[in-house]
């Protein structure tokens, strides 16, 4: 695979010009958010995001592809979102320009959705409903149409492996006082079967609903919902697991509720969350990836915030609603 070049603030910064002016919006004033006739300003838009994600001016975001199959996956992401946009109640950003910025390297410049992140602003009660809705238009969006874009269909996870998986990695955890394996017996596992994904109920799902991917205005509205990328046909109980690792568990459910999913899916969800966030831990204080602990302890102990619903329900009988 051919190495991808390591784009500069000056190439990003001829880059957007070059994009803004195809766009018809000019290279200088304030629809580019410009700062001097060289071209818009710019800037990673986080500490580790660039080179990929550069904040252009105030207004725009350029999302540099790194390689041929995250083109593929960006170019098919601007006809998702034109897809997704009429089902939900959430802003998603719209592509001012695109193009390729190496050969065979996709790059899209976007609108700037405003607000914060999910990581800077707790979602409230109405945010809460947001989610809901985002969901429940999930639901909706054709799956034939979304396939016929090239978004994939996936199979359910096994959450009895997940489970297995994850007892393994609380053992290193309590090595390090970080955190107590005997939670993890709460999930059975008869449980683990009884929360197996049901057929017939493949969907939209977002699967990379981050904290960093939920656009919160400072008031707990989820204004917008960015990354769309990773998007695939499955399982919708990924969803409610990103939630509660983004929001916490309470929230994630209250929202999956609203959104008309019954007690099977938001359990599972509930738990797929938890189990990965102590597989995350793990990774994290042992080298295996560049998340910096702090964060995957965050995320494990929004999923671990405790919910009504297991406490009331009956796994036997659990509502199969969706």
């Amino acid at each position: 695979m051919t190495q991808a070049p390591t784009p500069t603030a000056d190439t990003v910064r001829r880059l957007a010009r070059s994009l803004l002016q195809d766009s018809g919006k000019g290279g200088g004033g304030k629809g580019g958010g410009a700062d001097s006739a060289a071209g818009p300003d710019v800037r990673p838009a986080a500490a580790g995001a660039g080179p990929a994600t550069w904040w252009v001016g105030t207004r725009h975001v350029l999302r540099l592809a790194p390689d041929r199959e995250a083109s593929v996956r960006r170019r098919r992401e601007l006809r998702l979102r034109d897809l997704v946009r009429p089902h939900v109640p959430v802003a998603l950003p719209s592509a001012v320009a695109h193009g390729e910025w190496a050969p065979g390297l996709f790059c899209s410049l976007d609108t700037r959705l405003a607000g914060g992140t999910g990581e800077e602003h707790t979602v409230s009660a109405v945010g809460e409903a947001d989610l809901a809705g985002l969901l429940t238009g999930l639901r909706e969006v054709p799956v034939r149409q979304a396939e016929t874009l090239g978004v994939p269909r996936v199979s359910p996870r096994s959450l009895e492996a997940l489970r297995r998986a994850a007892a393994e990695a609380a053992g290193r955890l309590a090595e390090a006082d970080e955190f107590d394996p005997d939670r993890l017996n709460q999930l059975t596992p008869p449980a683990a079967v009884q929360l197996a994904a049901q057929p017939g109920t493949a969907v939209l799902v977002h699967h990379a609903l981050t904290g960093g991917h939920l656009v919160v205005s400072a008031d707990g509205r989820v204004r917008g919902v960015l990354g769309w990328d990773a998007a695939v046909v499955g399982d919708p109980a990924e969803d409610i697991a990103g939630l509660a690792l983004a929001v916490g568990a309470p929230a994630a459910v209250r929202a999956a509720t609203l959104a008309g999913y019954g007690a099977r899916p938001c359990l599972r969800g509930l738990w797929l969350a938890r189990c990965d966030s102590v597989l995350h831990l793990a990774e994290a204080l042992t080298g295996r990836t560049t998340v910096p602990p702090p964060v995957p302890r965050a995320r494990l102990g929004r999923a671990w915030e405790p919910i009504m619903l297991e406490r009331v329900t009956d796994f036997g009988r659990a509502d199969d609603a969706r």
